[in-house]
């Protein structure tokens, strides 16, 4: 199969799998794809281990790493706070309200996860600062593209990846958002409809895909939202995409590392289980309803802060509601989510990820087929 992206990659399918988990990552390319590392959970050494996990497993086999360089985070205009600045920064509100949730859902204390942002030396989660260093190690590698998966490309990571010979690739939600990471010198833009999981604009992959394709030709363009079956591959690239950005489908695979609750939680859900919140980022992004989202939303809830506060604020909250949730009834329990798209309704099984790149590709062919007997005459 031939298409820009297959091109552009030396790949046989054009399948590119988002995921935090390196043994998906190497499933999917292993079966013809492109798997790619999200790296923002990543400390620098864990990415230094799971990139040179990958490049063994792989065999020369390209693969691609994503990380998320937002454009304007809290304290972004002057020049990036502190850690310390930053925590000062969270209202005592809203830190009663995160103690008093955990506290009515009955989460324990866990003594491993009692260490909050005051206490670390590290930079802010989702600073440049992070950033940077992640590059740094991802370009140590051989990686075939470097995704940023907030806003555009800044200038020196398409600088810098132009000049190892690595493709840079951005996510967009928006025709506007599209010509902005071509302007900075984007690659491949992934035009992801309001349908994906995680950070998401508001706009339908049906109307989205075409727009983003006029708008950056002959930038080739992965679609992206609400993909994870062959018929939906086939639908992207009627609307011209050239191949397909694709994440939640892969959270319900045998290889992921999935919360097991959350994972069981995903594969009972529909197509309407899912909200766009801010509640974990500080950003609008697509994750599974549970009570965690369903709290936030009350008209008496304090609003998400902006990024990072957000996650600064609740991380240590979400290790403990993970950490709890394998009690069958628990209040931790009830609030387990994760970032995950509407696509979520038809992921009630769980297989191989190379086996679900296969089942893609197959279902893809038939829906072609179908579509071209309706040519004959």
């Amino acid at each position: 199969m031939q298409t820009p992206i297959t091109k552009m990659f030396g790949i046989e399918f054009p399948i590119v799998a988002f995921t935090h988990c390196r043994d998906v990552v190497a499933a999917v390319t292993k079966a013809g794809g492109l798997g790619v590392l999200g790296a923002v959970a990543h400390s620098d050494e864990q990415l230094e281990i799971d990139m040179n996990w990958i490049e063994d497993e792989v065999g020369g086999r390209p693969y691609g790493v994503d990380l998320i360089v937002p454009a304007r985070y809290a304290g972004s205009e002057e020049g990036g706070l502190s850690v310390a600045d930053l925590v000062e920064a969270i209202p005592g509100a809203h830190k009663e309200f995160v103690d008093e949730l955990l506290e009515r859902y009955g989460v324990p204390v866990d003594s491993d996860t009692t260490r909050g942002w005051a206490e670390r030396s590290d930079d802010a989660p989702f600073s440049a600062n992070r950033a940077s260093r992640q590059m740094d190690v991802a370009l140590a590698h051989q990686p075939a593209l470097i995704a940023n998966a907030l806003g555009p490309p800044p200038a020196e990571m398409v600088e810098r990846c132009h000049e190892a010979k690595v493709k840079v690739g951005a996510l967009a939600g928006s025709r506007v958002h599209a010509e902005r990471h071509v302007a900075a010198g984007a690659d491949v833009i992934i035009a992801q409809g309001t349908e994906g999981g995680g950070h998401t604009g508001q706009v339908g992959s049906m109307v989205l895909l075409p727009e983003v394709v006029d708008a950056v030709a002959p930038v080739p363009v992965l679609g992206a939202g609400g993909i994870g079956r062959g018929r939906q591959v086939a639908a992207a690239m009627a609307l011209g995409a050239a191949g397909v950005w694709c994440g939640s489908v892969w959270l319900t695979t045998e290889e992921a590392e999935t919360h097991p609750v959350v994972k069981k939680k995903m594969l009972a859900a529909g197509s309407g289980d899912t909200l766009r919140s801010r509640s974990m980022t500080g950003k609008p992004a697509r994750m599974l309803r549970t009570a965690w989202t369903e709290e936030w939303d009350r008209e008496d809830t304090p609003d998400p802060l902006g990024m990072p506060l957000q996650p600064m604020l609740t991380g240590t909250a979400i290790d403990r509601i993970n950490r709890a949730a394998h009690r069958e009834g628990s209040g931790a329990e009830a609030l387990a989510t994760y970032f995950v798209g509407q696509v979520v309704g038809t992921m009630n099984r769980t297989r191989g990820a190379g086996q679900v790149v296969i089942d893609m590709m197959e279902e893809f062919i038939e829906a072609t087929q179908a579509l071209a007997s309706h040519l004959e005459t």
